[in-house]
């Protein structure tokens, strides 16, 4: 399902998205932004609508791409960037040049699932077998705020849910069996002691 929203009328130097700007969280610098590792408080809330597409966010955008492929990963979602805001990239074969930002995402899921194994760049070292829609058709923003719509099967359906359940503060150990969550138990005390 889409959200249909009032596009209010930008300056040369940014983009609306809504109506309504909600408060804006911090605003760091891009650069010094890193992956942030659970038990951040920011990956367990559900993160704020983006009201504005300027060039501040377009940095950190950028380091959100650069950061996913260094890490070797195919999505990153702004909370673990410690934004609370609710955008994610993804690029199924883990290169920034290929990844694709989208800005305050809806997503329709088909009824038909699949389990599949997953990690997390914020829960390193974990991995369970996770079950999602195995279509779904992905809805927002691009960095123009132009509205997008793509259907997307299989890995990439994938890679958007679980981008999209960190802007929930939905994390895959919430999503694992509890024979599963009881077997990381050691791995989880381990990531709270480094915290």
């Amino acid at each position: 399902m889409t959200r249909n929203r009032a596009i209010k009328r930008p300056n040369r130097n940014e983009t609306s998205v809504l109506r309504n700007k909600p408060t804006a969280p911090s605003r760091p610098d891009p650069q010094t932004l890193e992956i942030v590792i659970w038990p951040a408080p920011v990956l367990t809330q559900r993160a704020q609508d983006v009201g504005t597409i300027d060039a501040w966010l377009l940095q950190v955008i950028e380091r959100m791409k650069h950061l996913m492929e260094s890490h070797e990963g195919v999505g990153l979602a702004a909370p673990q960037v410690g934004l609370p805001l609710r955008l994610f990239v993804m690029a199924e074969k883990a290169k920034a040049e290929q990844a694709v930002a989208v800005i305050n995402p809806v997503l329709e899921l088909d009824s038909q699932t699949e389990e599949a194994e997953e990690g997390c760049l914020s829960l390193p070292g974990i991995r369970g077998q996770i079950m999602r829609a195995k279509k779904i058709t992905l809805s927002g923003y691009d960095v123009k705020g132009e509205p997008i719509s793509m259907p997307l099967e299989g890995f990439p359906a994938r890679i958007a849910q679980h981008e999209n359940d960190h802007l929930d503060g939905v994390l895959i150990i919430s999503r694992m069996a509890p024979t599963a969550r009881i077997a990381i138990g050691k791995k989880l005390r381990e990531l709270t002691k480094l915290s």
